[in-house]
């Protein structure tokens, strides 16, 4: 696997007021722990890599940095490998359901900063869990429900993660490779201020529009 491909495909770049805002979602640190494998994929290595080389203005992780709810030592560990290795990037972290404690860690650098959201300009960063923040926006960017979608052709069915459209609201698939992703015609019904959402608007991770689907 080409993780910076990856990477690459499963990550955003906006312009806001503070500047090329890298924006990742639902990284899951520690998955391998709760997920049973015997193996160490060192993933958040290679995301912190990747997130080094693009180099940007500001980094939003868009909730759920971690797998576990709890913090566990190990998972603590890991963590502070993770945010180690971006010393020099300044990262905006908008807390997710999986992100209990998150403070504990991320208090311990001077650049992450963890909200329940952000809003740049007129443009809105959150994890989608909650209600929207009583604030006026433009666009908003949201993670949470890891969308994906499963392409049919020739009597073989492949899931692939994809990118949402619904009104001014944009959701990013999971930018974890080993996480598969959730048909996100169930998963928008994840969203408190979407689940009245009737169509969806898909885009694969190379741009490419799929179309819509209606929501059932």
């Amino acid at each position: 696997m080409n993780f910076f491909d990856e990477f690459e495909r499963l990550s955003l770049e906006v312009e806001t007021p503070r500047g090329r805002t890298l924006l990742i979602a639902d990284p899951h640190i520690g998955f391998e722990l709760s997920r049973g494998l015997r193996l160490r994929t060192r993933f958040e290595e290679r995301l912190a890599e990747f997130i080094t080389e693009k180099d940007p203005d500001l980094l939003v992780i868009l909730g759920d940095v971690k797998e576990p709810i709890g913090l566990s030592f190990t998972v603590k560990r890991l963590l502070m490998g993770f945010f180690s290795d971006l010393r020099e990037i300044p990262t905006v972290i908008t807390k997710g359901n999986h992100d209990g404690r998150i403070g504990e860690v991320a208090g311990k650098f001077s650049n992450v900063e963890v909200v329940e959201h952000l809003l740049a300009g007129d443009i809105l960063f959150l994890h989608g869990h909650t209600n929207l923040p009583d604030v006026e926006f433009g666009e908003a960017y949201l993670g949470h429900i890891h969308p994906a979608y499963t392409l049919k052709r020739g009597g073989i069915a492949k899931r692939t993660k994809v990118f949402v459209r619904t009104g001014k609201f944009l959701i990013l698939p999971t930018v974890n490779p080993f996480i598969e992703g959730f048909d996100v015609r169930e998963g928008i019904r994840m969203v408190p201020f979407l689940k009245g959402t009737k169509t969806l608007e898909l885009f694969l991770p190379e741009g490419i529009h799929l179309g819509s689907v209606e929501v059932r």
